[in-house]
């Protein structure tokens, strides 16, 4: 399995994962690391919760001077967003694409790619995570 977004040093990982336990690539895909960390030397406490995408969405966005943070930073706030969904959504859960890209799909079967939804976050703040999180709850 090809996961483009993990690079080389994961995909090992990533696809016995995928073959073995669903959760356990749920928990490689909520690793995040560097929007956790950006996020705690804001003060920021990421714990899975809608409340925590709400705290994201008041940081001060100081990565976007920083033209090679602001990518990472926007697909780990689209693997964030879809963190708190699965987690907090009944019915939601990860699916890897052929293309290796992670969605989230919903109970009603809709598939949101949540990661390109991340990286317009980063770039404008635009739409805010909360309000990505709160229109995907209600479907």
């Amino acid at each position: 399995m090809n996961l483009p977004f993990l690079g080389p040093r994961h995909a090992k990982k990533a696809g016995a994962a995928r073959r073995a336990d669903p959760e356990a690539v749920a928990a490689l895909l909520s690793e995040c690391e560097l929007l956790r960390s950006q996020a705690a030397r804001a003060g920021v406490l990421l714990d899975d919760t809608p409340a925590s995408l709400e705290a994201l969405d008041q940081m001060v966005p100081r990565w976007r001077d920083d033209p090679e943070i602001l990518p990472w930073l926007g697909h780990d706030a689209g693997l964030y967003l879809g963190t708190v969904v699965v987690r907090t959504v009944p019915g939601a859960g990860w699916r890897i694409r052929p293309d290796g890209e992670p969605v989230v799909r919903l109970a009603s079967g809709r598939a949101v790619e949540v990661v390109p939804a991340g990286e317009e976050w980063a770039v404008s703040g635009v739409p805010e995570l909360s309000q990505l999180y709160a229109e995907i709850a209600e479907t």
